[in-house]
């Protein structure tokens, strides 16, 4: 039963995780979307395509700010399993070598 628990505890830690991934990846895609655009300047004028800019700049905005929230929850998550597992440790001693 102690082992089902332990897993059970690994495996949240593992979706979590799969989160902050997630988290990361989206926030990098509004950056690296605005450095296209920067390095594109030249091409365009950006009083001719402004609404077509304040639109991008606007989803790029909710997506750095999903971003931001996925990994904050994510962390918070991998904290919280973190402290399950060490009091799992202290409780189980005979399971503390094998938790490491």
């Amino acid at each position: 039963m102690v082992i089902r628990e332990i897993e059970l505890v690994l495996a949240e830690k593992r979706t979590a995780l799969s989160l902050l991934r997630t988290g990361i990846a989206i926030f990098a895609l509004p950056l690296s979307v605005l450095s296209l655009l920067i390095a594109t300047s030249h091409l365009y004028e950006a009083a001719r395509v402004l609404p077509m800019l304040v639109a991008l700049l606007a989803i790029s905005a909710a997506l750095t700010l999903l971003g931001i929230f996925l990994v904050v929850r994510a962390l918070h998550r991998i904290h919280s399993c973190d402290a399950k597992i060490r009091s799992m440790k202290a409780h189980y001693r005979d399971l503390a070598p094998y938790l490491e």
